[in-house]
C-alpha cells in the first residue's frame, strides 16, 4: 500500500513490485546461506555456501575450501560448526560439505534450463566476511563458458550483472521465487557488471557422484596437447569437420596413447566420430564411461590420416 501522497504512478508501483520480489526472495533463501571460513597453509580465507539438505550437507565452491586443512561454517543463527569437505571437483568448481547439525533448511533448487536473458537474479553471500550480504541485478546471459582453476572448461554458467565480491564465491544465486538457479563462482577484475554462477542444473547432474565418491571420475588418454590448425589441402582431402585439431605434444610412457600408436606431433582429429576442433572438445569427450572401452580415433601424421583405437584409463587426478 503507497503512503498518502505518494502519486500512485506505474513507475512507483514498478519498483514497489521490484522491492517486494527482492525482499520475498530473499526471506526465501536466507535461512539456507552459510558463511564458509577454511584455513590453507596458515592462512586464512571465507567464502560462502548454502544447504544442499537438512541432515548438514552444504554447497560452496571447490576453489574456496580446496587443500583447507581445517574448514568452519557459521550458520544463519550465529552458530558455528566445524565442516569436513565430502566431496570435491575443481574441474567444476563444486565441493560439498558436511556438518553435525540436524533440522537444517534446505534451499529450494530451481532449473536453470529455464533461465532466460532479463530475469531477475539476486546474489546472496559474504562478501569480504559481511554475511547476510544481498545484491540483485539481472540474468546478463546463459551457457556461457569459463576456464576452472584445474584448467578444465565449465560449459554450463551464467554471467549475471548481481555484484559480487571475493567472499560471495560457493554462496547462491536465486530468481524472484528464492529458488537456486546458480552456485557463484567468478568476477571478473576491474569490469564492472561482469560476473559468473555455475548453472544449478550442473549442481544436480554431478551431486551424487561428488558425495558418493568424493570426486568426479574421468578418463584420459595420457597425452599434452594443444590446438593446432590442419592445412586446408589436407582438411580438404579429407573431407575434415573443422581446420583445427589436437597436436599430441607429449606421451606419457605407457599410457592408452602410447598403446594405440600415437606420437608426438599427431594432430587428432575425432574421438569416437566426434570432431576433435580443441583441447576443451577433447576433455568434454573423455568422460568416465569411456574408462575401459575400446574408443575409435582418428588423427593425422604429416599428410596421412590414421584409424586408430584407443582405451581410455580413468584419470589419477582430479
Amino acid at each position: 500500500m503507497l503512503s498518502p501522497g505518494i502519486p500512485q504512478n506505474t513507475d512507483v508501483l514498478l519498483l514497489d513490485a521490484y522491492s517486494e520480489a527482492v525482499a520475498g526472495a530473499v526471506e526465501a533463501i536466507q535461512p539456507s546461506v552459510v558463511h564458509v571460513e577454511m584455513e590453507r597453509r596458515g592462512a586464512r580465507g571465507g567464502g560462502s555456501g548454502f544447504v544442499l539438505t537438512p541432515d548438514g550437507l552444504l554447497v560452496t565452491n571447490s576453489h574456496v575450501v580446496s587443500g583447507a586443512g581445517h574448514v568452519e561454517i557459521s550458520l544463519p543463527d550465529g552458530a558455528r560448526r566445524e565442516a569436513s569437505i565430502v566431496g570435491d571437483d575443481p574441474g567444476t568448481d563444486l565441493a560439498i560439505l558436511k556438518i553435525d547439525a540436524p533440522a537444517l533448511r534446505a534451499a529450494p533448487l530451481g532449473d536453470s534450463s529455464k533461465l532466460r536473458p532479463g530475469q531477475l537474479a539476486i546474489a546472496v553471500g559474504s562478501p569480504l566476511g559481511f554475511t547476510s550480504t544481498v545484491t540483485a541485478g539481472i540474468v546478463s546471459a546463459t551457457g556461457r563458458s569459463m576456464r576452472s582453476i584445474s584448467g578444465r572448461l565449465i560449459d554450463h554458467v551464467i554471467q549475471t550483472d548481481a555484484a559480487l565480491n571475493p567472499g560471495n564465491s560457493g554462496g547462491p544465486l536465486v530468481n524472484s521465487r528464492g529458488e537456486v538457479i546458480g552456485v557463484n563462482t567468478a568476477v571478473i577484475a576491474a569490469a564492472q557488471g561482469l560476473a559468473f554462477a555455475i548453472e544449478v542444473d550442473l549442481l544436480k547432474r554431478i551431486v551424487g557422484e561428488l558425495i558418493r565418491d568424493g570426486r568426479i571420475r574421468r578418463s584420459h588418454l595420457g597425452v599434452g596437447g594443444q590446438t593446432a590448425p590442419i592445412h586446408r589441402s589436407v582438411v580438404r582431402h579429407y573431407g575434415l569437420p573443422a581446420p583445427t585439431g589436437v597436436m599430441v605434444r607429449a606421451v606419457e610412457e605407457g599410457s592408452p596413447a602410447q598403446q594405440a600408436g600415437l606420437r608426438e606431433g599427431d594432430v587428432i582429429v575425432d574421438l569416437d566420430g566426434v570432431p576433435v576442433v580443441n583441447v576443451d572438445d577433447l576433455h568434454r569427450l573423455l568422460t568416465a564411461e569411456r574408462t575401459g572401452a575400446a574408443t575409435p580415433l582418428r588423427a593425422l601424421r604429416r599428410t596421412e590420416l590414421l584409424e586408430l583405437s584407443v582405451v581410455p584409463r580413468e584419470s589419477p587426478g582430479r
